[in-house]
């Protein structure tokens, strides 16, 4: 500890200040201001040092103990952790009452501290209680016990849920991850910048939610899917570097990591490449892990597009594992197997002793996902001593082939190996469902292993219906510059200067450097079978603008929620929102969304369908 550290310590210390972080641990920094007309102390700083001191505190009843006539031992919990009072017995509370105590810090007696509470090794005595609420018994436990209530449950009575040592913890995380971002942009030059939430619908994208004006019957505006034309109009507009916690909305069907409405960091700087936009988000994504986690996350890596599907198969790999696909095809070019020497591809996974956990019935339930996925269908081999393999097809191939399945796999006795013939994209793709399905661990374990994802396909596939190409991000993502003369001869072959964030297998978010120049946007838009008018028509609002000098420039948005997540151990998004919806769009607690009442309707110009009988 530096003597500048050792002096903060000493004046917070002096002060009575500390903070918790994110795990609820009290840390030295800047001191918070606790004390109020009601509370010198929060229930969860007593220690050791304030014996024999007076303090007043504020919270709620978790236990009430009654031990005889004369004493009860209340634990009162407010949001940075319990005190445990002894008063009076004849003092009437319950649990969840709202009381103010007064009492002086006492050392706990030999042999009874509580080493699971940081408050643990003191009590409050000669109480003095006052109770400033009373509270009905509430419809679930308010501790871990919760986490077994049914979502809905703790959804319609939110409220209280929000009072769990959990919830208070993960809010004060995400708090603190805002916080570290916003700390992390400031010296860079950001300024903070907020745009419409009333915005002309572009439903090319995700599907959105339309609200309809009262001035203007029969028109609607869309709630922002997310702020990407308007930041990159603030770039013409000289801003330079921008950010906003931006609220988006997409009515697309909800998930684990999908809410209605989330929270992203969104991001855009002008006259940068590729490399600037990622070293700034990566800045402001460790100081998020650091601020959450209380210590430094590893380095950020980086890989391409082609390699994350070729060793992970799928765009957002997860690195705390390993069972990398291994390519095969070179070792059966020449195969007697025809199932093997016709395919494009021959890909393969090892599953460490997976010889072990899966039986027959296993192994027939993985092919039949293999199938399901796409795959024409999925060898398996048991790995047995001395490298021999054990398989259904093991007869149709040489000594040879068998000896460098083993070789290039790295198999030994135990292991169980999945093979995939199949076109080079289902090959991957199919492998990659299996080996997070087989290998991946809990969001809590394995630490934390961020990856940049790059030069992801400007096109993904043709069309179908029109021939035409379709955009793997958006219409004005910037295509890589070794590939632009391959636009109009090969443009599935074209890279973009596009990029994702991941971190434990989850996308936490994508950006890319824009198109600035019309002539290029133009031929963007003659690949895509947008016409002038057409492109006039659709985007005239955000593309005129950039005929008065748009700087080259390029963003990106993190997902907070599911940052937050991940970095609390959560596999689900909603426990890191205060007041989340349902998986099934509902919200318990206020019984949204409801009918609205026929007079505001006709106001609006609008008819409510009846909605279809049901089946």
């Amino acid at each position: 500890m530096t003597a500048a550290q050792a002096a903060e310590r000493t004046s917070v210390t002096a002060l009575g200040g500390a903070r918790d972080d994110a795990a609820g641990r009290r840390q030295p920094g800047t001191p918070e201001v606790r004390g109020t007309a009601m509370r010198t102390h929060r229930c969860g700083d007593p220690r050791l040092a304030d014996v024999g001191q007076r303090v007043t505190v504020c919270g709620w009843v978790a236990h009430r103990r009654q031990h005889g006539q004369s004493l009860q031992f209340l634990d009162l919990r407010d949001y940075s952790g319990v005190v445990q009072c002894v008063v009076d017995g004849s003092v009437d509370v319950r649990p969840e009452y709202v009381l103010r105590v007064t009492g002086t810090v006492t050392e706990r007696p030999e042999g009874t501290a509580n080493p699971n509470l940081d408050t643990g090794e003191v009590e409050l005595r000669d109480c003095v209680v006052e109770v400033l609420s009373v509270a009905k018994p509430p419809p679930f436990p308010l501790d871990e016990r919760a986490d077994n209530v049914d979502e809905p449950t703790r959804l319609a009575y939110r409220y209280l849920d929000l009072r769990r040592e959990r919830m208070q913890r993960n809010l004060r995380a995400r708090s603190a991850a805002l916080a570290a971002m916003r700390q992390a942009l400031a010296p860079l030059g950001f300024i903070e910048v907020e745009t419409p939430l009333l915005m002309p619908s572009t439903p090319e994208g995700a599907r959105e939610f339309i609200v309809p004006s009262r001035q203007f019957p029969g028109s609607f505006y869309a709630l922002p899917q997310s702020p990407q034309l308007f930041k990159q109009l603030l770039m013409v507009g000289g801003v330079d570097r921008y950010f906003q916690f931006a609220r988006c909305l997409r009515d697309e069907d909800l998930r684990a990591d999908r809410q209605y409405e989330f929270t992203q960091l969104d991001v855009e700087m002008s006259f940068v490449d590729q490399q600037d936009v990622l070293d700034v988000v990566t800045a402001a994504v460790l100081a998020a892990t650091e601020a959450v986690t209380g210590r430094p996350a590893p380095p950020v890596e980086t890989i391409t597009w082609r390699d994350a599907m070729d060793r992970y198969g799928v765009d957002k790999p997860d690195l705390r594992f390993g069972m990398e696909l291994v390519e095969l095809t070179a070792l059966f070019a020449n195969s007697g197997f025809k199932a093997f020497a016709g395919a494009p591809t021959v890909k393969g996974i090892r599953v460490p002793g997976g010889s072990a956990t899966h039986n027959r019935k296993a192994l027939d339930n993985l092919t039949d996902t293999a199938k399901k996925l796409g795959a024409r269908g999925l060898v398996w081999m048991r790995v047995e001593a001395g490298g021999a393999l054990v398989s259904p097809v093991e007869k149709f191939l040489s000594e040879q082939e068998k000896a460098g399945i083993v070789a290039a796999t790295g198999a030994t006795q135990g292991d169980l190996l999945l093979l995939v013939a199949d076109e080079w994209m289902t090959a991957c793709e199919v492998l990659g469902q299996l080996r997070n399905q087989l290998g991946r661990p809990a969001a809590g374990e394995g630490g934390f292993r961020y990856v940049w994802v790059v030069d992801f396909p400007l096109f993904v596939g043709v069309d179908k219906e029109t021939g035409r190409p379709k955009p793997g991000h958006h219409p004005f993502t910037r295509p890589h510059p070794d590939d632009v003369n391959l636009l109009e001869s090969d443009p599935l072959a074209v890279r973009s200067r596009a990029y994702d964030l991941v971190l434990n297998g989850w996308e936490l978010g994508s950006g890319s450097i824009r198109i600035h120049e019309s002539d290029l946007q133009q031929r963007i838009f003659s690949l895509l079978g947008i016409t002038p008018e057409e492109a006039n028509a659709r985007f005239g609002f955000f593309l005129t603008p950039f005929g008065y000098g748009a700087p080259p420039h390029g963003g990106f948005a993190v997902g907070i929620d599911r940052l937050v997540a991940i970095l609390t151990g959560e596999e689900n998004i909603r426990e890191v929102i205060a007041f989340p919806k349902t998986q099934s769009g509902l919200d318990p607690m206020t019984g949204a969304p409801t009918r609205v009442d026929e007079r505001q309707l006709r106001e609006l110009g609008i008819r409510a369908v009846a909605p279809p009988p049901s089946a």
